[in-house]
């Protein structure tokens, strides 16, 4: 390319290349002010221009200007920064498989950019840009940071940014990031902070954020003031400290809202302090170092599960959400370690089969506890059960943990045939399954006074008289009510009519407590 041959621009912009100093345009009133070739500037960038003096740094800095063309820079390597602010792309730019020290967009307006297997020694800044089509970053390595603060992303019903397995090696910076489309980022690394604070991604019915198996060294924010029309994924990150959605909005109704299965999370994985969700969560498989925590969060998924919780580990679990969830919540097979959660917000319908939790941060009363495990639509179910019992003794409360294990009890009554039924009627009102003993002890009691009572007014004949010891009415009627022992009153003597009648029902009555008394005994030394 000719010196004759340039405009009066481009002639600015070739003899500021060798020292590295700005072109600034931005106050042009007309296409010929502020117009450059893309084919100028790639030359400059390829090498063109006259050597650098001793001591110049040369750089391609232009402001305000209209890149005219199309600018193709694939597999190229520059070794100067390229600075093009506030500048009108006619078409998209190339950079496939270019290496570059430095580039930095902010302010353009682009209609795409492709910069697949690029790589990048500096940072990549594309602030405040209005990109009218996808931003591709497959595979590029970045060994700064991305910077998107403030950016402008549209391809709707497509991706708008596609950055599969891209390399990071600063922060991803995504404040304020307006993108309507899709965001892939699956399998990319970034060795600093992922900060998505203010974002709003849009891709109703489809999925707004893909970051399927990203590793990220520092925090994944998403709070405050971001927002997300469509599907979230995660699954399967890993990320070495805390992930944060306070004061969030999802929003994928009637689908899931934010899928995060399999993900690592160092420190706290914080879905609280205002978030709003519509959609369903699914967290299955997850594990949080410290605390997992839906403080102060909405939950709507009235259709199906709000909450997925099955098999993730936590050393916390804080499900005082700001109301109750509307949806059901599956803990199955999940450990919570230390719960924290209020009846305020139960949600109706929860799903605790094989969950457990190393202590209830608020115990409650037993009779609560019960209720909230009701809630169960897995019907019954005898750990959940097991469960809550052992958190009680653990708290020394052990009449709390006998009545859990005599709900318990009740609950599972409710699953047998009706002589298997009745004969659980006989054991809980006698002896509370074994959980109430001194119930047997005040029947007994009972029927020992009635016994005394009616046999002490109308003593029994003796069967051979003048051999028969003295009546006792009191002992007769132990007699006749405990069957291991004997006071040689029951065999010497022979009730009539209505006393006849009495003898056998405190026979029968006596029977039937020591069967329930020691079936109880059994069964609640058994769950020592």
């Amino acid at each position: 390319m000719r010196l004759g041959e340039l405009g009066a621009l481009e002639r600015r912009l070739w003899e500021s290349f060798a020292r590295g100093t700005t072109v600034d345009v931005s106050d042009g009133t007309s296409s010929a002010e502020t117009a450059v070739r893309a084919d100028v500037i790639a030359a400059l960038l390829l090498g063109v221009g006259a050597d650098p003096a001793p001591g110049d740094r040369p750089a391609l800095r232009l402001t305000g200007a209209r890149i005219t063309g199309g600018l193709d820079l694939r597999f190229a390597e520059v070794v100067v920064p390229v600075v093009l602010a506030d500048c009108r792309f006619d078409e998209v730019p190339l950079l496939q498989g270019a290496r570059m020290r430095e580039l930095a967009l902010p302010g353009s307006s682009l209609p795409g950019l492709a910069a697949d297997t690029a790589q990048i020694d500096g940072r990549l800044v594309l602030s405040r840009c209005h990109l009218t089509g996808p931003l591709l970053l497959n595979r590029a390595r970045i060994n700064g940071d991305l910077d998107l603060r403030d950016a402008v992303i549209t391809a709707p019903g497509s991706e708008s940014i596609s950055a599969v397995h891209v390399a990071i090696s600063g922060d991803a910076l995504c404040t304020n990031l307006a993108v309507q489309g899709g965001f892939r980022i699956s399998g990319g690394t970034v060795d600093g902070e992922f900060d998505l604070e203010g974002a709003s991604l849009s891709n109703p019915g489809g999925v707004a954020l893909d970051a399927y198996h990203v590793q990220i060294t520092e925090d994944f924010t998403f709070h405050p003031n971001f927002r997300a029309e469509g599907r979230l994924i995660l699954s399967g990150a890993t990320v070495s400290a805390a992930i944060g959605f306070c004061g969030a909005l999802l929003n994928n109704a009637e689908d899931v809202a934010l899928e995060a299965v399999d993900v690592t999370v160092a420190r706290n994985l914080d879905l609280g302090r205002g978030l709003t969700v519509v959609g369903a969560i699914n967290l299955d498989g997850s594990r949080v170092g410290t605390q997992l925590s839906f403080r102060d969060a909405s939950l709507t998924h009235s259709d199906g599960t709000a909450l997925s919780l099955r098999l993730i580990q936590a050393r916390e679990t804080d499900l005082r959400t700001r109301q109750p969830i509307d949806g059901a919540l599956d803990a199955r097979n999940a450990q919570l370690g230390t719960l924290y959660d209020t009846p305020e917000t139960w949600p109706a319908h929860l799903r605790l089969a094989e969950a457990t939790y190393d202590a209830l941060a608020h115990p409650l009363a037993a009779a609560e506890r019960v209720d909230w495990l009701r809630r169960s639509t897995d019907g019954y179910l005898p750990q959940p059960y097991e469960q809550l019992a052992t958190a009680y003794r653990r708290l020394g409360h052990e009449d709390e943990a006998r009545t859990v294990l005599l709900a318990k009890q009740r609950h599972r009554r409710g699953t047998l045939p009706p002589l298997s039924r009745a004969w659980g009627y006989v054991q809980d009102a006698t002896v509370g399954y074994g959980y109430r003993p001194l119930r047997a002890g005040l029947w007994l009691m009972a029927l020992l006074a009635c016994g005394a009572i009616f046999f002490g007014v109308h003593p029994p004949a003796p069967l051979e008289a003048g051999k028969a010891p003295p009546f006792n009415a009191f002992f007769y009627t132990l007699d006749l009510l405990v069957p291991i022992i004997s006071f040689g009153q029951e065999a010497a003597f022979a009730p009539r009519g209505a006393g006849q009648w009495l003898a056998y029902g405190l026979t029968a009555a006596g029977w039937i407590l020591a069967t329930t008394v020691t079936a109880g005994i059994s069964r609640a030394i058994s769950r020592q």
